[in-house]
């Protein structure tokens, strides 16, 4: 082996028997931690929330650039998300202006909802499921959600009676797209009633919507990646599973790496709500500049 690769005898075997440096031990015990946690959570984890997720549970402090880096040496990366199909927009019975205007922070519980309807292909099947849910834009929970097999007015209603079953005192403003369950008259009464202000996203404008087309991105990303899914009953049982893992066990560094439950628990327990203002993004920043000037 040594004559193959032009390597001294004596230096290899002084290679062998050398003593292993702190920094390169350190690195062997973050491979082995990244190999784990990539396959405890069928890698779904990038190297940001890789980082995150092994310094919040080990207690350690390892950078983000070491483990994108080590993490590259290995060939591990998160899932690739699929790019999503475009569909034609419906006339709108009631179209509300677009209040929200991409300010996505919210300091309190409550104050800001955000909802949309997505959908799930059985497979082997020519069938789907449709998702309806509401989110808080203060904790990114899920306030409410339910799964049907139509994507008809009554997915859309039954979601909102949930979440003002559960918060019945709730008056946020209530943003979705101008998808045609939202813009029913009879929708819009039930906005009326509860004293809730009504806020759309402009047309061909997703990007108005962002927080609850990210938490679809996260969940048909990772969902498919967790669970092994050969029909409508696995597909359901995914979906509510995997809800329960994003509330309960997946931890965002936004929220100083704490669940959506725990943040909730926590703001709905206290007069004064911790703030979590939402991180500059430096790309975003820079696009603007050159561009929106």
């Amino acid at each position: 082996m040594c004559k193959h690769l032009s390597v001294s005898r004596a230096a290899y075997y002084k290679w062998l028997h050398r003593e292993i440096p702190i920094q390169e031990q350190e690195n062997i015990e973050l491979a082995n931690l990244i190999k784990e946690y990539d396959e405890h959570f069928n890698h779904i984890l990038g190297y940001r929330r890789m980082a995150s997720w092994i310094n919040h549970f080990n207690h350690t402090n390892y950078s983000k650039k070491r483990v994108h880096r080590i993490m590259k040496k290995l060939n591990i990366h998160s899932v690739i998300r699929k790019k999503k199909k475009k569909y034609l927009s419906s006339a709108p019975q009631a179209v509300a202006e677009n209040i929200l205007q991409r300010d996505f922070y919210a300091t309190v519980p409550n104050q800001k909802w955000a909802t949309d309807v997505t959908e799930f292909k059985v497979p082997g099947e020519k069938k789907k499921l449709y998702l309806s849910a509401i989110i808080d834009l203060y904790d990114r929970y899920p306030v409410a959600y339910v799964i049907s097999c139509r994507n008809d007015n009554r997915l859309v209603f039954k979601t909102f009676d949930k979440a003002i079953t559960a918060y019945p005192e709730a008056k946020p403003i209530f943003h979705s797209d101008r998808g045609f369950q939202y813009t029913n008259k009879i929708f819009q009464k039930k906005l009326m009633k509860q004293e809730m202000q009504p806020s759309m996203s402009r047309v061909g404008h997703c990007i108005d919507n962002g927080p609850t087309e990210g938490f679809w991105g996260i969940i048909k990303s990772e969902m498919y990646a967790m669970y092994t899914i050969t029909d409508e009953e696995t597909l359901r049982f995914a979906i509510k599973d995997y809800l329960r893992f994003y509330t309960e066990e997946r931890i965002q560094e936004r929220y100083h790496n704490k669940t959506p439950l725990e943040i909730r628990s926590e703001a709905l327990s206290i007069e004064q709500p911790k703030k979590y203002p939402i991180p500059e993004n430096k790309r975003i920043k820079k696009y603007k500049e050159k561009w929106c000037a």
